[in-house]
């Protein structure tokens, strides 16, 4: 963090101790401005009455705060989920998209996604600083099932966008492959597990067809290209087997995998969502396994989901995905395009109409969406509004994802996603990796570059 706080400021402390499970360290933070400390667990009396760090807080404080407002409120959209169809060839159990879109609905023509993605350039243009390109992630359903049009976008924007492309694997072929690595779009590919049995229990064809060893040709063709990731969902399913994933994926010489929470925000997700404490164990371990990994062959593979959780500890603005704060990113640092051409704050909502926030072609466009009812629904949720967000010390480092699973499981905004117990876990284990100098061993190579250390108080 580079700013200040100004003279004559000097804000009281109001630090909340926390246990993170470590033998000698506890942790101190203030709630407030994400400012934290690690001490000896026999000084937390002491530092609580008075000393050095209550100082160091004073000085700093402000900046902290200045910084976390900055990153919540004050963000511009600079990227937008592009869904080029509604269907999907696979029918997995948790989808966030209705079951009837992803059957038979509509793809989006090419000269709509071009006109779609000449205006979203003009609005990035006019919002962005100059020389920025904005991010355009084709997502899902399933993408490549309007591989014409989407091929022929990419190669129409190939100045103005830098591209990604979010698919579940099962039509990235030779061609695919070799479009996409030589225009250097990031692919990101899905697999719920280390063997098809495992696979197949979550994720199958319409028809009840594995696509197990599709996806994993689909990821032996990817070997060696920077740009890729994997992507897989924990459920109750593959629980069991989340270390033994982490396995495959560094034998396959994956760079980057995200093992994700399920998100409950329809009713099929429900019935595979695990139990918080079982989810943490089996999710600690296949962190644990990624480390053992590392410091055996030399090359790390980063559970990007956990290592933002870490980042958003020890660098709150160089965190990379936004759904760990309050607002989120979604309607704030990013949009989704449906298939039809209508607004939606992430791809999250697209399956629930009331979070349509008008169609980007229309005069209204883009400004009108953000402006929209449906968006300040989920831009204007504030873990400081209720409860128990608003009382709990890590708040800045979780916030209470998801805005569409709360709303679809709780009924309203003002609650908590389906893993509140699971994120307090995730960050008490991060204190502890950076008690131990273990952190950077997690994050990808030069997180830290382009950053300031704007204190280091050694205990």
């Amino acid at each position: 963090m580079s700013a200040r706080s100004p003279a004559g400021t000097h804000p009281e402390p109001t630090f909340t101790p926390l246990d993170i499970g470590h033998p000698v360290y506890a942790a101190l933070l203030d709630p407030d401005s994400a400012f934290w400390a690690l001490l000896d667990k026999t000084r937390v009396a002491d530092t609580l009455a008075g000393g050095p760090l209550r100082d160091v807080y004073r000085q700093h404080a402000e900046a902290c705060r200045r910084e976390l407002h900055a990153l919540r409120f004050e963000l511009k959209p600079s990227g937008v989920y592009l869904n080029p169809t509604e269907r999907c060839n696979l029918n997995c159990r948790y989808c966030y998209l209705p079951a009837a879109q992803r059957r038979s609905g509509g793809h989006m023509s090419l000269d709509r996604l071009l006109a779609s993605l000449s205006r979203l350039r003009d609005y990035f243009r006019s919002t962005m600083p100059e020389g920025s390109k904005p991010r355009a992630i084709f997502h899902g359903a399933e993408p490549l099932m309007n591989r014409e049009a989407v091929f022929a976008a990419i190669d129409a924007f190939a100045d103005d966008f830098i591209f990604g492309l979010q698919t579940n694997g099962t039509l990235l072929d030779d061609g695919a492959v070799s479009f996409l690595t030589a225009r250097n779009v990031s692919i990101g590919v899905s697999l719920d597990g280390p063997s098809a049995e495992i696979t197949d229990a979550t994720r199958r064809t319409w028809s009840s067809r594995s696509v197990h060893n599709r996806v994993l040709a689909a990821m032996d063709r990817l070997r060696g290209y920077e740009s890729w990731s994997v992507i897989a969902t924990c459920t109750t399913e593959n629980l069991p087997h989340l270390t033994a994933m982490i396995e495959l994926f560094h034998a396959r010489e994956v760079p980057t995998c995200m093992l994700n929470t399920v998100r409950c925000t329809l009713p099929g997700a429900r019935t595979v969502r695990p139990d918080d404490a079982a989810l943490s164990r089996a999710f600690f371990a296949a962190l644990d396994r990624t480390y053992e990994l590392y410091r055996d062959s030399g090359r790390k593979l980063v559970v990007a989901n956990f290592a933002n959780i870490l980042i958003a500890i020890v660098a709150p603005t160089a965190r990379r995905l936004m759904c760990d704060i309050s607002p989120c990113g979604a309607g704030r640092a990013f949009f989704a395009l449906a298939a039809d051409g209508s607004l939606y704050p992430c791809s999250e909502f697209i399956g629930l109409p009331r979070f349509n926030g008008g169609h980007l072609l229309a005069d209204e466009g883009i400004e009108a969406a953000l402006a929209s009812d449906a968006f300040r629904a989920v831009t204007g949720r504030n873990v400081e509004a209720f409860k128990p967000c608003s009382e709990c010390a890590i708040r800045h480092f979780c916030g209470s994802p998801c805005p569409a699973e709360a709303h679809e499981m709780n009924g309203a905004m003002g609650g908590t996603g389906a893993f509140c117990a699971f994120y307090k876990d995730q960050v008490n284990y991060a204190l502890r990796l950076i008690a131990d100098g273990k952190a950077d061993d997690y994050l990808w190579d030069g997180w830290d570059d382009g950053t300031e250390t704007l204190f280091d108080l050694a205990h």
